[in-house]
């Protein structure tokens, strides 16, 4: 796999740009990039762009980044201490799991209690099926807040590989880096008129 898969997006639609090979069988042989709905009968207008285009880009934008080495390295650490914080939800996690844990039971109770004694059938439906909207309630949020856990432990990690690499950088590049590309670039998007915005992994956008 490339390692311009999935991280050329299209400004139109916001779908990915995929490899085609121009003239495979002969010395003009040529990898393009283009947006992978352009021919599904759908009027995308962004262009091609070659892979030189896509390193030239990120040089470029590189270069402009690392003249702000302090500035953006200080606020991804600032967002790592702040956005990516998990202990609210941690706790939140921890409450839903015991309000789960004691509807799963007052739930077995009412059952075990219907088989045992007789009663009105659609008062003891009316009782379960209350029980289980509300289990059914709790473990969607729960379902939400794991996600959410998850989310942030994942742009924390991204954040703290993104910072230790920017870090152990010296000055500007001149040549393509695969390396710096695949730990800190995001994405980059293609605009209408050819022109390149990377997407860091911080979120720093900047145009080349």
């Amino acid at each position: 796999m490339s390692i311009f898969s999935n991280k050329i997006k299209c400004a139109d639609c916001g779908g990915w740009y995929g490899s085609k090979v121009w003239h495979s069988t002969d010395r003009y042989r040529k990898v393009i990039y283009r947006c992978n709905r352009k021919y599904n009968g759908e009027k995308y207008q962004t262009p091609h762009v070659t892979e030189e285009e896509v390193k030239a880009a990120f040089i470029s934008a590189y270069n402009q980044l690392v003249t702000e080495k302090k500035e953006i390295i200080a606020n991804a650490e600032f967002i790592r201490k702040t956005l990516c914080v998990t202990n609210a939800l941690q706790e939140e996690k921890r409450k839903l799991e015991e309000e789960m844990a004691v509807l799963v039971k007052m739930t077995q109770n009412i059952v075990a209690e219907n088989a045992r004694v007789a009663q009105d059938q659609d008062e003891y439906q009316k009782r379960y099926d209350g029980l289980v909207q509300r289990y059914d309630t709790a473990k969607a949020r729960y379902d939400e807040v794991v996600a959410a856990i998850s989310a942030k432990e994942a742009q924390s990690e991204r954040l703290a590989d993104f910072t230790k690499v920017l870090k152990a950088q010296d000055g500007t590049i001149s040549e393509f880096d695969s390396n710096l590309w695949g730990s800190m670039v995001e994405f980059v998007t293609i605009g209408r008129d050819k022109e390149i915005t990377v997407t860091f992994r911080d979120g720093t956008e900047i145009q080349a």
